[in-house]
């Protein structure tokens, strides 16, 4: 039985859905978060898994699998350097798909589709600053020691 094999052609012919799919993919490791619609993030998710699963193993030929698929050289490199070390600990599920609502024009499921462990910004200015302030507080209390 061939049940769950096969994949959406999101009504595109074989090249169009192909470069799409590595330009998606390709801005999710470089800004860690899009939106696309809810059919798109589906598809790009498995690609995305798969490479996020190459990267955990950083070695000349997992470099070379993932460049086939990823062209921009700083995406790739910081697929390895930052992305995969991060993931080390988790088994799968990397990324997560978060609805939106519909769009104005066709009425299309919008979703983000981000990395399970992506921050916003204002998360992570605020994360620096308590950190900025413990070791403000830390440092007086070293001092009257």
């Amino acid at each position: 039985m061939n049940h769950k094999i096969g994949f959406n052609p999101l009504s595109r012919t074989t090249a169009h859905r192909r470069a799409m799919t590595r330009n998606m993919v390709t801005s999710l490791f470089r800004f860690e978060r899009i939106t696309t619609t809810k059919a798109k993030a589906l598809e790009v998710r498995k690609f995305a898994e798969k490479l996020i699963t190459r990267s955990k193993v950083d070695s000349v030929h997992n470099r070379r699998e993932a460049a086939k698929f990823i062209q921009d050289e700083k995406v790739l490199n910081k697929l390895f350097t930052e992305i995969g070390p991060r993931m080390k600990d988790r088994k799968g599920g990397y990324t997560r798909v978060l609805k939106l609502g519909f769009r104005q024009g066709d009425a299309a499921d919008v979703v983000i589709l981000e990395l399970v462990d992506y921050k916003l910004d204002s998360d992570a200015k605020d994360e620096k600053a308590k950190s900025k302030d413990k070791a403000k507080t830390a440092a007086p209390k070293a001092a009257n020691n």
